[in-house]
């Protein structure tokens, strides 16, 4: 019997790529996509599977991540994707709305939402054809509450759960579950850096004090469960955090 074939975005660094290598270790075959060629190639060589650079914001690419998917497929004896994992997004910048720079809102729209939707549009056809499809959309409890500075983040990332809800409403009569994993605080390499700019201090103050954040495994960890419940069950959404933290605005932090 030919291993499941899986799809993750954004599997160069931290989450994306933590996933990878966890389905991977449960036997899918793991289309290990993001736009750093030199990263998903490594990857796709650790966990022996397949690298397509993409770009989730560029139709053109998308659509060649696809066709991509629809010829791994044959090759494997799979009759169409049994799971992608859409965990591509990011957060740039933290200004208050008042200051709020518009391209960096645009950028994180673009990549949350325009991308869950391009890349789920593409593989729908073959999330369907494989009979028991699974659509697990990475959120972030950043999708659930507001919170100063991050209006752009959250207004994208509430983005991202309305976008799941309404795809489970629009497929409720197609063998294929539509899922989200909402991460709380997690700590890795480049989030909080990429959203300071490079900002060294600002990044580790995001998480100055907490003792055990959550890290990448623990995501994958969670995204592996959802995706490989029976074909009848749906995990609508999993909201995770780490212990410290109660609430978006109320962390355990030791001094």
């Amino acid at each position: 019997m030919s291993s499941p074939l899986a799809v993750v975005t954004g599997a160069s660094s931290g989450i994306g790529a933590a996933t990878a290598r966890r389905l991977g270790a449960e036997g899918f075959h793991v289309v290990c996509a993001a736009r750093r060629a030199e990263r998903v190639e490594a990857l796709a060589t650790e966990i022996g599977g397949t690298a397509v650079v993409c770009d989730v914001t560029d139709a053109e690419s998308v659509s060649a991540l696809a066709a991509r998917v629809d010829e791994l497929a044959g090759e494997i004896g799979r009759s169409g994707l049994d799971v992608v994992v859409n965990n591509a997004g990011g957060a740039f910048g933290s200004a208050p709305v008042a200051e709020g720079d518009a391209e960096q809102w645009r950028a994180m729209y673009d990549v949350n939402v325009i991308g869950l939707m391009q890349v789920t549009k593409a593989l729908l056809p073959s999330l369907i054809a494989s009979g028991a499809g699974v659509i697990c959309n990475v959120g972030s409890t950043a999708g659930r509450i507001a919170y100063e500075g991050g209006a752009g983040y959250t207004a994208a990332k509430h983005g991202t759960q309305v976008v799941t809800e309404t795809l489970r409403l629009e497929l409720f009569d197609q063998p294929v579950r539509v899922c989200e994993v909402a991460p709380g605080m997690v700590r890795t390499d480049e989030f909080a850096l990429v959203r300071f700019e490079g900002d060294q201090e600002k990044a580790d103050a995001v998480y100055a004090g907490v003792a055990e954040p959550l890290v990448a495994e623990d995501v994958a960890d969670a995204i592996a469960w959802v995706v490989t419940r029976p074909p009848h069950v749906n995990i609508d959404e999993l909201v995770i955090r780490p212990r410290a933290q109660a609430a978006q605005h109320k962390v355990h932090r030791q001094t």
